[in-house]
């Protein structure tokens, strides 16, 4: 089973940028789909972008106008990089490991291992 764990949050200003890492081990990470999900307090983790093992990219909404989800197996390392930061974006990111596939992984039960999450705050 792989192990993930994010890092790269903190606090930002409105407009600015942030990336996020995810760091795997125990498995090979080239063969996993890799997702990205947030939380907020009281509301259900949501999906915010996919990468699947051949490097094909889904975002919900229009996260894909700001945000871009990329992995560099190589190094065993997803990242999230958001930019154009706003306050609807504070929330705790979440990086997963999902099974090795071409289609649409993006309910939080398609993921089968999960990091502690690290919290972006976006605030003036």
């Amino acid at each position: 089973q792989v192990q993930v764990v994010e890092s790269g949050g903190g606090w930002v200003q409105p407009g600015d940028s942030l990336r996020l890492s995810c760091t795997a081990s125990g498995h090979t990470f080239s063969d996993y789909t890799m997702g990205w999900f947030r939380q907020v307090p009281g509301e259900e983790r949501k999906f915010v972008a996919q990468i699947n093992y051949l490097g094909g990219k889904v975002y919900y909404g229009g996260a894909g106008d700001r945000f871009t989800i990329s992995r560099l197996n190589d190094k065993n390392t997803l990242y999230l990089q958001m930019n154009r930061l706003n306050p609807e974006d504070t929330a705790v990111y979440y990086c997963a490991a999902g099974p090795k596939t071409i289609g649409l992984l993006s309910r939080s039960s398609d993921f089968t291992a999960w990091g502690q999450g690290t919290q972006v705050t976006v605030s003036s």
